[in-house]
């Protein structure tokens, strides 16, 4: 049976499978393997691990070999290698006056091909532009379109929160974000608090929203009618982090229960807390 590994090939970037071979591999270990693109360095994530044909999608391609010091030089003069072939895209990019945002650019390891990441607002026929680059460059071109959120992956930078980009240092998948994450957690639904730097919906509002669609499902909504020990109000604020709500009593005042108490207050929980009837707010 085939054994493989798990790479990565970029910052958290997605993992694939590959032929580990006889080679000895430990997670950690930076080796070159042979992908479509051609020869690149990549990081052992986890494996090998012995598994049969049918269990793979696909023929694995080969890991050739652990990483040497002479492919760790390779990888720095390919390096030198993108900065030219950005500076040179910057420039036919002008001289055919497309409306294209250069991001980066990739060179194999073996100098089979640079790939150049762009973005760009609709449609553009940039098959002149290959043609261009492939010429000055003397190697094979491939240019490739990324989204927003893709686009602010390969920049990087820092979020709201002063800490990198959570789909640059650890998220390899971008899952849906809906603004009844924002709504669940009652967060502001100010586009410029909650969008990242990519103008998308911030990823990090899919971090807390299961822990708050629970929680709320065992107390009553924000603006319901309860009934306390101090007399009946209206719940004018929850703090699920805080494990607390405000209610605002009709004769004035105000009192602080936890949720659990304010749970009692929720007919038919799903959870089975003790309940007592509650009024919803009609308005």
């Amino acid at each position: 049976m085939p054994r493989v590994v798990c790479l990565c090939f970029r910052r958290a970037g997605k993992s694939y499978y590959f032929n580990a071979g006889d080679l000895d591999l430990q997670p950690g270990d930076q080796v070159v393997a042979r992908t479509a693109r051609g020869q690149e360095i990549a990081m052992v994530r986890s494996g090998p691990v012995e598994v049969s044909e049918r269990d793979l999608r696909e023929r694995a391609k080969p890991v050739l070999r652990k990483a040497t010091e002479d492919d760790f030089r390779k990888d720095e003069r390919q390096a030198e290698r993108e900065r030219e072939a950005m500076e040179v895209a910057a420039r036919k990019v002008a001289e055919h006056d497309l409306p294209m945002k250069l991001i980066e650019a990739e060179a194999m390891l073996d100098g089979s091909r640079i790939v150049i990441h762009f973005s760009v607002e609709g449609r553009v026929d940039f098959r002149s532009l290959v043609r261009d680059l492939a010429r000055a460059l003397r190697t094979r071109v491939e240019l490739h379109q990324v989204g927003v959120r893709d686009e602010a992956k390969m920049r990087g930078g820092l979020g709201h929160c002063g800490r990198p980009l959570c789909c640059a240092t650890f998220l390899t998948d971008f899952d849906p974000v809906g603004i009844k994450m924002a709504k669940e957690q009652e967060l502001s639904l100010n586009p410029q608090k909650i969008s990242g730097i990519c103008g998308r919906l911030m990823c990090c509002l899919n971090f807390e929203y299961d822990f708050y669609r629970e929680a709320r499902q065992c107390i009553p909504k924000t603006g319901s009618r309860v009934e306390t020990e101090q007399g009946p109000g209206r719940i004018t604020e929850i703090d699920v982090v805080r494990n607390r709500a405000v209610v605002a009593l009709e004769e004035g005042g105000k009192v602080h229960l936890s949720l659990p108490e304010l749970a009692r207050h929720k007919p038919g929980c799903p959870h089975g807390c003790d309940t007592r009837d509650s009024t919803p707010d009609k308005s």
